[in-house]
């Protein structure tokens, strides 16, 4: 069997871009090279034209053209055709892609297409109560219509998505994004710096960082020593027009609070663990995702994690067992929650040990990768059959 990936992001040096759905691509394919599967990814608006052969996969580098007219519609057609050749030259059996944009929107491929819901516009306007640009669901609505099947991470983001798309006849198969435990170890977890609290993740208003100002302030009333440390991407904040969602936050912190705040910016992929172990509790007060691969990254490392409470998360975490579910815009709540566990060592500690044992059943990439092939091959059964 041979399979390919195509993406806009994916974890490697020459790659402009990768975040969670890059990872989770990442860690599937190696998985899948393991099993013995042959893998191909396509990585479309990159800056060269390039193809790399890495642990086993191919990697297809696709450089972005632009368009003075309908660029839209012309460089997905330029992507369908190099795909197509592709498909076709490697004899590939089977194509995923990600539903974020619609990428396949007027792509017409001779083998099965699966899009795997990590989440797209239309997921995150909902999710938000943001009005979505229609342009934007047309070119969503018609990629998922020419999918033959879809995977979802979550029961919740798969019916969700079922909804907003209007999906009937087609399957939609819950599969995990998982990860390689073995990368994500901590030998040494009641090794940490007392009082420090981590955030991960893009700075963005869905994923929740502007309920932190509130948060912390709250935390600091009863942990003065605590430290809030940030580290992800800053971006534009869409409802404000502002350039910068850090300015927006720095604005809701207390002066004297932003003593004990830190922000890092973006980091390699390759030094987050660092963070991670150096941690007291890990904290995503997020109001939109499909899954959150650094949650689960996070627990791995048997860090008591504060996560949000909505929908997705709770097949990630059983709460107040392998971690805390708490609606984001519950400011008490949320601080007392992490009060608890930096007031509690043995409390973290057990969380963590919970948290950790919660992975291994649940997103284990080399128990997760049979249940993609299983699907793979039910779909490419069913197409020969027709």
């Amino acid at each position: 069997m041979h399979i390919a990936f195509l993406t806009p992001e994916f974890p490697h040096a020459k790659v402009a871009h990768a975040a969670g759905i890059g990872t989770s691509i990442k860690n599937l394919t190696t998985a899948l090279v393991k099993e013995g599967v042959s893998v191909t990814v396509l990585v479309y608006g990159q800056q060269t034209q390039e193809v790399i052969i890495e642990n086993g996969v191919v990697i297809h580098l696709i450089k972005n053209r632009k368009y003075k007219l309908l660029g839209w519609f012309f460089h997905r057609k330029y992507i369908e055709n190099y795909c197509n050749s592709i498909l076709k030259k490697e004899k590939i059996d089977l194509l995923e892609a990600a539903d974020w944009t619609g990428i396949t929107a007027f792509m017409k491929f001779k083998i099965p297409l699966i899009i795997r819901f990590h989440g797209s516009d239309a997921y995150f306007c909902y999710l938000e109560k943001r009005k979505q640009k229609w342009k934007n669901f047309f070119f969503e609505k018609l990629a998922v219509s020419g999918a033959n099947a879809f995977i979802a991470p979550t029961i919740f983001a798969g019916e969700l998505s079922k909804k907003i798309f209007n999906i009937k006849s087609k399957t939609i198969q819950t599969i995990a994004n998982g990860i390689t435990l073995e990368s994500f170890t901590n030998t040494t977890p009641d090794v940490f710096e007392p009082g420090l609290v981590l955030y991960i993740g893009t700075l963005i208003r869905k994923k929740g960082v502007l309920e932190l100002p509130g948060i912390f302030s709250k935390v600091l009333q009863a942990y003065p020593e605590a430290r809030l440390l940030l580290i992800g991407s800053d971006s534009a904040d869409i409802k404000t027009n502002s350039a910068s969602t850090w300015e927006l936050m720095q604005n809701q912190f207390n002066a004297a609070d932003l003593k004990n705040v830190e922000y890092i910016g973006k980091i390699p992929y390759a030094e987050v663990q660092h963070y991670i172990r150096k941690a007291n509790v890990c904290v995503f007060p997020t109001f939109a995702e499909t899954q959150g691969m650094v949650t689960i990254e996070a627990m791995a490392m048997q860090k008591a994690v504060v996560n949000s409470n909505i929908g997705w998360s709770q097949e990630l975490i059983i709460n107040q067992e392998s971690g805390f579910l708490v609606h984001p815009e519950n400011h008490d709540l949320y601080a007392a929650n992490i009060i608890q566990l930096l007031q509690n060592n043995s409390l973290c500690e057990q969380i963590g040990t919970q948290a950790r044992t919660r992975t291994e059943a649940k997103f284990d990439i080399k128990k997760i990768v049979k249940d993609n092939i299983e699907f793979y091959q039910k779909i490419l059964s069913t197409h020969k059959k027709r």
